[in-house]
């Protein structure tokens, strides 16, 4: 059967790269490069590496490394229209959920989700002025799935905070440390990001190499009162696990 892209779901799709444990396609389509579905990890297999991260609240390197994402954010926040406080979800938290104490020190309400460390498909039920997603865009196994949970999540006019490594030389991609993790199995790039903000009427920023912000479309809608927050998801199938 010919491969299709994960993520635009292109036919478009062609070899990439290969090494001695996974072969990598690119879609011509929407620039994403991706890992053979065939190498995917077990669940259980990506659970034991999860466990061996060590995101420690109290580490002040991993904080400074979380800030490049949280003040930009921050900033783009601040501007944003409507009640106070904020409300936000950080998606893909992990273990030491760091990024949600840095934004609740500055004044914001937080949720978590994570399909391993954090599984309450509840707060997939609601909406967010902004979602955060550091460090998980490149774990995705469905990628198109989950990109319209994220979207789903966030409220007419709010903010998406993204991080991940961004392919910025595919001639390099061979030594690229980014791909030597296992659990990495979908490899964005600035030109991704535009395809989809273009095709989903997103307003798309680039901080650095490694932070994305996005606007969902409807500004004027952001910030009004919602009793519940709630309704249903605009993903097009469910999916508490986000993988």
């Amino acid at each position: 059967m010919k491969p299709t892209c994960p993520l635009c779901g292109a036919a478009s799709v062609e070899d990439f790269h290969h090494d001695k444990r996974r072969r990598y396609l690119r879609c011509n389509i929407c620039a994403l490069v991706y890992a053979d579905p065939a190498s995917h990890l077990s669940p259980e297999e990506e659970k034991a590496r999860y466990d061996l991260h060590e995101n420690d609240p109290d580490d002040p390197g991993y904080r400074q490394f979380l800030r490049r994402l949280a003040d930009p954010l921050t900033e783009r926040l601040a501007e944003m229209p409507g009640r106070r406080p904020l409300r936000g979800l950080d998606f893909g938290s992990g273990p030491g959920p760091t990024l949600t104490i840095i934004m609740e020190e500055r004044g914001f309400t937080m949720a978590i989700y994570d399909p391993y460390f954090a599984p309450d498909p509840a707060v997939l039920d609601r909406h967010y002025d902004f979602v955060t997603c550091t460090e998980t865009l490149e774990h995705f196994y469905t990628p198109a799935r989950e990109w319209q949970l994220l979207l789903s999540l966030v409220k007419p006019g709010g903010r998406l905070g993204i991080m991940t490594g961004l392919l910025e030389d595919a001639g390099s991609f061979g030594t690229w440390y980014y791909k030597e993790e296992e659990t990495h199995v979908c490899f964005f790039s600035r030109a991704t990001f535009h395809y989809l903000a273009a095709r989903d009427g997103l307003g798309v920023e680039f901080i650095g190499k490694d932070v994305i912000l996005l606007q969902i479309p409807g500004a004027d809608a952001c910030g009004i009162e919602d009793p519940e927050d709630t309704a249903p998801r605009r993903c097009p199938q469910d999916c508490p696990d986000p993988r």
